[in-house]
């Protein structure tokens, strides 16, 4: 799912400037023909059509913006009620859905009024009616609408998560976890010699592997949302995580901290682990770490050999064929 292309999403003030100019363009722009009554009513119920088409087409965009809920995979689920108020979010589409049945409902009423105006006076007065009313249905749900606004600019953080075998690049804070994944991958993900440069999650991808680079996690009770973000990759997505040590400890974290954040990971995943920043680590530093490590060589090699292999019956493969 990619959340990057869901458009802006329109306020109450800007459907309605929009439909009421659109009403005005379009009534003056129709040649009508007949009595002077029959031009009027024609006239109005234009405004009338043109104004509801309006609202109808806006909301309707949005709500196919935004993804079903249930067609998204869980993961994404999980991401929205850290990252949004979920019930919240729910609450404004289907706000939407409301203005549609309200807007359909006020549009036949008066739909079947106008015809019936036996003056300029009463027609024009049942436009104004349901301009009025129109206007107000609109203008009480620009909660809504503004909510969704805030719910997009917060998905579009969010990654284009592929169903593929995943690999979690997991550790503290600045140990040079998006640098090991811009060198595994040739993705090109923020790096700076600062704390929690990455803020969502970065993704790169080898064939059928996907490496996710997760914002950096602090071995603590309560954690923030972004924290949140990593824990979630980690437990429900990765199949392999990489452990990233800073031996230096120019990350800012001490190696005991970081051994102590490696046990927390649990023993149901694989995890390999990868020791960053060597050019600036002396070598008896090296030679004393009591772990198997791997270099980004032998991280490919290893990984590679992790992911299932697809096996091809061969009456399948004949089918295939065909």
């Amino acid at each position: 799912m990619n959340f990057q292309r869901i458009p802006p999403v329109d306020n109450s003030k800007e459907i309605l400037e929009l439909a009421f100019r659109k009403a005005r363009e379009k009534s003056k722009m129709k040649k009508l023909t007949g009595a002077w009554i029959h031009k009027i009513r024609v006239k109005e119920g234009i405004k009338l059509d043109v104004i509801k088409n309006v609202v109808m087409q806006r909301t309707t965009k949005m709500l196919e913006a935004f993804p079903s809920l249930n067609d998204l995979p869980e993961f994404y689920i999980a991401l929205m009620r850290l990252t949004l108020d979920f019930n919240k979010f729910k609450r404004a589409l289907g706000g939407l859905n409301w203005l549609q049945t309200q807007v359909r409902s006020l549009h036949r009423h008066y739909a079947r009024l106008i015809p019936g105006a036996q003056d300029k006076e009463e027609a024009n007065g049942y436009t104004r009616e349901f301009y009025g009313r129109l206007s107000s249905l609109v203008k009480q749900i620009d909660g809504q609408f503004k909510f969704l606004e805030k719910c997009r600019k917060t998905m579009k953080s969010y990654p284009d998560i592929k169903d593929l075998f995943t690999v979690c690049i997991y550790g503290f804070p600045n140990v040079g976890k998006s640098t090991l994944l811009n060198t595994l991958t040739g993705t090109k993900a923020k790096t700076a010699a600062y704390a929690f440069t990455t803020v969502t999650i970065n993704a790169g991808y080898i064939g059928e592997i996907q490496y996710l680079d997760v914002p950096g996690t602090l071995a603590r009770r309560k954690k923030n949302f972004v924290e949140l973000q990593a824990e979630l990759v980690l437990k429900d997505l990765a199949d392999v995580v990489i452990y990233v040590f800073d031996l230096t400890e120019n990350c800012g974290f001490s190696l005991q901290d970081q051994v102590e954040l490696y046990k927390k990971i649990g023993l149901d995943k694989t995890v390999l682990i990868y020791l960053s920043k060597q050019d600036i680590m002396a070598p008896e530093m090296l030679a004393a770490f009591p772990k198997k490590y791997y270099s980004v060589s032998e991280l490919k090699e290893k990984i590679s050999g992790l992911v299932p292999k697809v096996e091809v019956v061969e009456e399948d493969l004949e089918q295939d064929l065909k």
